[in-house]
């Protein structure tokens, strides 16, 4: 006797719109962002670019994308899509993780107003590097600054893309000068499958990244020197530096069952 067949489970709506904006299928989030990331200056959406100072920031809050009173990283258009669109989907991308390298040592030495100075610096130039290659802010914890890539704005480059991202702010904090840093940093990227969507409360809510691949970077970027980046090995194939001859580094990262293999790539290459 024959089996039953099994009806497949029915899609899931959000998912799939979810899947078309970070995939790039989705053209209007794409455009509205390509174009928004050209007006000056940051601090900005972290979704669509959007300025909320500068010359163009009157603009954006006359046109509905002021900072959102609830998270002042989104503006009020963009949370409201984020906020409807309650959900997400598992997509490849690849995660971003950098962060200063002594932070503890650097804030014994200063006040605790000159280290946020210090901090804010690090942020803008981060937030300008970041926008610059298409990657999303995901969050800024500490001293540390953490983004995705995803297709949709990096099509199939969002692992060459975040190391450039890498490269440009190392190099934009001194990392690669003979005279040494204004602030050391470390980077770690991963690339793989990742959850990406709107996660939390009904009242606050965030586009962010879940998975090994998210926990894997960050851990890289722990684990790497000043002016270093650490990427695991499906990053450094998709970004095209397989056949460079680079070193490799097997490390025991924290939370993880088996010895990761990264390649190290320095900030000036």
């Amino acid at each position: 006797m024959a089996e039953p067949e099994v009806a497949p489970e029915p899609a899931n709506p959000m998912e799939s719109i979810w899947r078309s904006i970070l995939l790039g299928t989705e053209p209007r989030f794409r455009r509205t962002r390509g174009l928004l990331k050209r007006f000056p200056s940051p601090p900005r959406c972290k979704m669509c670019a959007a300025p909320f100072e500068g010359p163009f920031g009157p603009v954006m809050r006359a046109i509905g994308r002021a900072r959102w009173s609830g998270n002042s990283k989104y503006c009020a258009y963009c949370f409201h899509v984020v906020e409807a669109l309650h959900g997400g989907a598992e997509i490849e991308c690849s995660l971003f993780f950098a962060d200063v390298r002594g932070s503890t040592s650097l804030a014994e030495g200063m006040t605790p107003m000159q280290f946020r100075r210090l901090l804010d610096r690090f942020y803008g130039v981060a937030t300008d590097v970041l926008v610059e290659q298409d990657g999303i802010i995901d969050k800024f914890v500490g001293d540390e600054v953490v983004a995705i890539f995803v297709p949709a704005l990096t099509q199939d480059r969002h692992a060459s893309r975040a190391v450039a991202a890498a490269r440009a702010l190392l190099a934009a904090t001194g990392n690669s000068d003979p005279g040494g840093p204004w602030l050391p940093i470390g980077a770690g990227i991963a690339t793989g499958v990742a959850f990406v969507g709107s996660v939390g409360t009904r009242d606050h809510r965030e586009l962010t990244a879940l998975g090994d691949i998210v926990n894997t970077a960050a851990r890289l970027a722990s684990a790497a020197a000043a002016g270093e980046i650490l990427l695991t090995i499906p990053a450094l194939e998709q970004a095209g530096l397989a056949s460079a001859d680079l070193p490799r580094r097997t490390l025991e990262l924290k939370g993880k069952a088996e010895p990761v293999v990264a390649a190290v790539v320095a900030g000036s290459g």
